[in-house]
Order: C-alpha cells, then structure tokens, then sequence
C-alpha cells in the first residue's frame, strides 16, 4: 500500500514537540496528493495545520502493541514509537528491559530493583531466551548456553552514554556466570573481579553531571570457563582512559 494510502482520517500520527519531544494527534480529514499540510487534531481537541515541508509525520502503531517486550514486534519501528514503547514500559509496567532483536535495552531506574536474587537467577538459568521477559540474565544465559552447546567464544557488549548503567550492568552479568558456572576455586572470580572496582575506579572515575561516579575509561573483562562449564579464571584490560581527569578537577 502506497504510503499516502494510510494518511487517511482518524489515522494516528506523531509530531514533534519542543517540550515533549512527540505528542500524539490524528488526522481530521484525508491526506490528498499535492497537499502542503495535514489538518491534526491534538489531544486536547485543537486543531492545527501542520506542514509537511519535511516529510509525513511518523504513524503511531496500534493499542494492542503498546509495550511489547520487543521493539522488533512493532508495526511501525522509529525514534516516537521506540521511546513510547520504552515509556510504557517503564512507567506502567516497571520494566526497564526491552528486547530489540538480539539487543537487550535497558533503562537506568537510578535505584536497587529486588530483580538480580538468585532466586531470579534460578529462574533464567537453562531457559530459551524467548520464553523469558527481557533482562540481562537471559542475555547471560544465552551466552553461556552458546559457548557450553557450539564450543565458541562468546562475548557482551555493553555500551551506552554516561550513566547509561553499563558498570552495574556488566556487574549483573558476571554475576550471574558465577552462580549458573560457579567455580573452581576457594574465592569467586566475580568476587576477584569486583574486588579491583574499587582501585580502578579511584583513578579511572570521575563525577559528571549525569553520574556521580561515572568511569572514563573502557574495560574489556575475559572469563575463562573449564570444560565442564565452571570458571576458571579471569582477566580484565582497560584502554581509552581520560587521561585530563588524573591530574586536573573540573571546577564545580
């Protein structure tokens, strides 16, 4: 169907907003082929013209698709339907995973959430990622099941702006490898691992305006696994540091 089709009345849309990024609004009449504008109605009921110099405004997708656990399910797939998917979830279903194909989302709650227990744990371990809600235990289990089941490396990437989350997140995940691998020495890897935190951060972390204790350098974190799937080592390398935070204080 060609794309002028669907802008027909009471066809729902976005538009942007310099206070709420995209408002929603729908078509008051027909869109016809050489018109400069679409007649929107708001959903305070007024009215506007609004030009469509820079294209067609973005299609909202249907009430039955809000907060799908996977952006990928969408029927329309852009930046308006991807944070309000994200929103619904988050404020409605206290999710602050979603799955976007192979992509886990996540949203940083800025508080403790009682859902990384080892009870959760149990829940995770040996189960299909599919069957399970979005989080980063099923990313982890994934991973873990991919390496013991085909024999290959395996590796997270987790990536995101300043105070995005990735720390904790990554925290979350060896976490979880310790506990489903376990280990075969006295102390846990994860134990080891976490323990150089403190050290790298005193001189790695600075505090931003988004984050506290946000890291300015990269880490790449190897876990080695036996053949029977336990840990047996561990290793991390850092690179990319910001070197200016060392010796000099951004002034408050």
């Amino acid at each position: 169907m060609p794309a002028l089709a669907l802008y027909t009345k009471g066809t729902r849309v976005w538009i942007p907003d310099p206070e709420e990024v995209w408002i929603p609004a729908k078509l008051s009449q027909d869109f016809k082929d050489g018109d400069n504008s679409l007649l929107l109605q708001l959903g305070s009921g007024m009215e506007l013209h609004y030009s469509i110099g820079n294209g067609l405004p973005p299609l909202r997708n249907p009430d039955i698709l809000e907060g799908e656990n996977d952006l990928t399910a969408l029927s329309y797939l852009h930046e308006p339907a991807v944070l309000h998917n994200l929103h619904i979830r988050f404020l409605e279903s206290n999710s602050i995973y979603t799955y976007c194909g192979i992509v886990l989302v996540a949203i940083n709650p800025y508080e403790s959430l009682p859902i990384y227990g080892e009870e959760v744990i149990d829940a995770y371990s040996g189960q299909n990622v599919a069957d399970m809600d979005p989080h980063i235990f099923s990313v982890a289990e994934e991973a873990y099941r991919q390496m013991t089941r085909e024999q290959q490396n395996q590796s997270i990437i987790v990536s995101g702006e300043s105070g995005a989350g990735k720390t904790v997140t990554a925290k979350f995940a060896m976490r979880y490898f310790a506990t489903v691998g376990g280990t075969a020495q006295e102390s846990s890897v994860e134990d080891r691992v976490l323990a150089t935190c403190p050290i790298m951060e005193a001189i790695g972390n600075a505090k931003t305006t988004r984050n506290d204790n946000s890291s300015r350098f990269g880490k790449y974190i190897e876990i080695d696994f036996g053949p029977r799937g336990d840990i047996v080592g561990a290793s991390m390398r850092t690179y990319l540091l910001e070197k200016s935070r060392v010796i000099f204080q951004v002034p408050e």
